[in-house]
């Protein structure tokens, strides 16, 4: 296989300079975020797993803080990184749903990312596995700041075994930075693969500050495992495959104390939705949270979230103020000394809540949860939660769930009221309270206003004053 020719030729290019100083004399801090694809939020030991341990993440979560009320912005594969690289809601940005081979857009090149805004501040940048922001050249990850890339441009069913859709994907490509070195024909090496690239970029980068973005592929679906795993949960593939990437998890840590950069290193484990619940036994799970992917629920946006730093976040400690992936890039521009992009974000430095300072609370009023072409269905403010009237997908009451990696049917259900949930009380949202708080209601909905004002809303047919374009190809102009 020609992945195997080139697999030590892999990121050969690049060398590494001394560590740049800051102001007080120390180095700067490097910063890991690992991203896992539909990992459910009970689907980490220390957030209720059952069927098989990551041990990994639980002494990551022992080291440093597990964060209970941690969200995305947008409860699916494209839309959720482009949420989570530029600080912007990502309807802002005109990315929605999930970016396919036949997709002729991506994330604007004017817009800044992570990758870039560390860039002028020395730091060597490079993303292992899924992209998902745009698969033609103008669009890929060296559009957008980082140095490396190696991994899929889009999800791993996108070929041709989709269960559904066998004869509408093409091969599966395997990216080397703008280059495709193979298509897939087998996923079970994919953990591995990203695993040993990530270790590799910690050991070449180890003496500059450096930012690495690790997006795991699974556990979307189709399930893949090593045979290092295989077989060795209590709760079939899917939880072989966590098992895997809690190992992968360790793997990382691990090569970072190996190099000696465990205690100026950032680690962020976090997922980019909720599981899909319509696979069945290879889904994940979402514990007492209401509904999955794809819905505005808090099964569907809330993700488990574990961050470590060795004597700069406090070990052993539970973080419940609500924060989300869009002030992710304020946050690490302000522990960088970085510049914030020059266009709008909508993310705030949420560094109080990291650190568990003292009365620290969430910096942002209200955060707002879009999905489809810019509906917005819900508005979240401290605890409350108010949920407007749209349309979501949800599993039947007879649903049984398949066990043979096909998906089963979802049926829409039609929300007609107006609901307010409090959160804190109620995180099931299943008792609406909005006739026993008028005067909440009323503000969320004036907080409402204003971001339809700014961004739009398509369920009031109202367009945004502040949106920005996607990329697009200039000789098309989709």
């Amino acid at each position: 296989m020609l992945f195997s020719l080139l697999h030590l030729l892999f990121f050969a290019c690049g060398g590494s300079s001394m560590q740049e100083q800051s102001s007080e004399d120390k180095p700067q801090p490097n910063v890991v975020i690992i991203f896992t694809d539909d990992q459910g939020y009970a689907d980490v030991g220390v957030f209720g797993a059952k069927g098989y341990q990551t041990p990994n993440l639980d002494k990551m979560a022992e080291e440093g803080t597990t964060y209970t009320n941690f969200h995305v912005a947008h409860a699916v594969c494209s839309a959720s990184r482009a949420a989570l690289l530029t600080g912007c809601y990502s309807n802002r940005l005109g990315i929605f749903g999930a970016l396919s081979h036949q997709s002729q857009h991506g994330l604007n090149p004017e817009e800044e990312t992570i990758a870039e805004v560390l860039k002028p501040q020395g730091y060597a940048t490079g993303i292992i596995g899924k992209w998902h922001l745009g698969h033609l050249d103008p669009f890929l990850p060296a559009e957008q700041g980082f140095d490396e890339f190696f991994g899929l441009p889009y999800s791993n069913d996108m070929w041709p075994y989709h269960p559904e859709r066998p004869d509408f994907y093409p091969p599966l490509p395997l990216y080397e930075n703008k280059t495709i070195i193979d298509t897939l024909e087998d996923q079970s090496q994919l953990t591995t693969w990203y695993t040993e690239k990530a270790v590799d970029f910690i050991q070449r980068k180890r003496d500059q500050p450096f930012f690495l973005y690790l997006a795991h592929s699974m556990p979307h679906v189709p399930l893949f495992v090593s045979e290092k795993f295989k077989g060795k949960s209590d709760n079939g593939l899917y939880g072989d495959v966590i098992m895997e990437i809690d190992w992968s998890v360790g793997q990382v840590l691990d090569a970072l104390k190996a190099q000696g950069l465990e205690n100026n290193t950032l680690v962020i484990f976090t997922s980019d939705n909720g599981p899909w619940l319509s696979y069945g036994t290879h889904s994940g799970s979402q514990g007492e949270l209401k509904e999955g992917k794809g819905t505005s629920w808090e099964g569907g946006i809330r993700v488990p979230t574990i961050m470590k730093w060795p004597g700069t976040i406090p070990a052993g400690k539970t973080q419940d103020e609500m924060a989300m992936t869009i002030d992710l890039l304020p946050t690490i521009a302000h522990l960088t000394g970085a510049s914030l992009p020059e266009k709008k974000i909508d993310g705030k430095n949420i560094w109080p809540l990291l650190k568990m300072e003292e009365g620290a609370t969430s910096t942002q009023e209200a955060y707002y949860i879009y999905y489809n072409q810019n509906e917005l269905q819900a508005v979240i403010m401290g605890n409350w939660k108010l949920v407007f009237p749209h349309r979501y997908r949800s599993l039947p009451d007879d649903f049984v769930p398949p066990d043979d990696g096909n998906p089963g049917k979802y049926e829409m259900i039609e929300m007609e009221e107006m609901g307010l949930f409090d959160l804190g009380n109620d995180i099931m949202e299943s008792v609406n309270l909005i006739h026993e708080h008028p005067e909440i209601a009323n503000k969320m909905m004036e907080l409402a206003d204003i971001a339809r004002e700014d961004m739009g809303d398509a369920l009031q047919d109202k367009e945004g004053k502040n949106l920005r374009p996607p990329g697009r190809l200039p000789s098309t102009g989709i």
